[in-house]
């Protein structure tokens, strides 16, 4: 069984080319879009890997961003795979100090090395 991967506070265009890129690289994989809270703890019942926006979009906790979200989520006992989707590599730094994964940009969607990293985020249910 394949993990489903949550689009966490990405905006309507940034979600289709990620759906776009998870899909290229994850096939059986189901992607949905997660815009409030109540949906990402809905979400996290379930196998999940999480690709979490560095500024959330949508109706989160407020003052959260998303280094903040991974933070806290790292602390529960069994934390799911997260990463970070920023082009800053000092959000990419602090995302994985945190607890997430190695994360990508945008600008880095189409690589090898993206595609690789949803791989490995998902082989955790494997």
């Amino acid at each position: 069984m394949m993990a489903d991967v949550m689009l966490v506070g990405h905006c309507g265009p940034d979600a289709i080319m990620l759906k776009t890129v998870v899909q290229r690289a994850l096939p059986e994989a189901s992607v949905e879009l997660v815009n409030d809270q109540a949906a990402l703890d809905a979400a996290l019942a379930g196998d999940v890997v999480l690709l979490v926006n560095r500024e959330l979009d949508g109706a989160f906790h407020a003052g959260t961003g998303g280094i903040d979200l991974i933070r806290q989520l790292a602390q529960s006992d069994s934390p799911p795979p997260m990463l970070l989707v920023s082009n800053f590599e000092d959000a990419q730094s602090e995302a994985q100090a945190a607890g997430a994964m190695p994360g990508f940009g945008k600008s880095n969607l189409y690589h090898e090395d993206t595609a690789q990293r949803l791989k490995d985020a998902v082989s955790h249910f494997e």
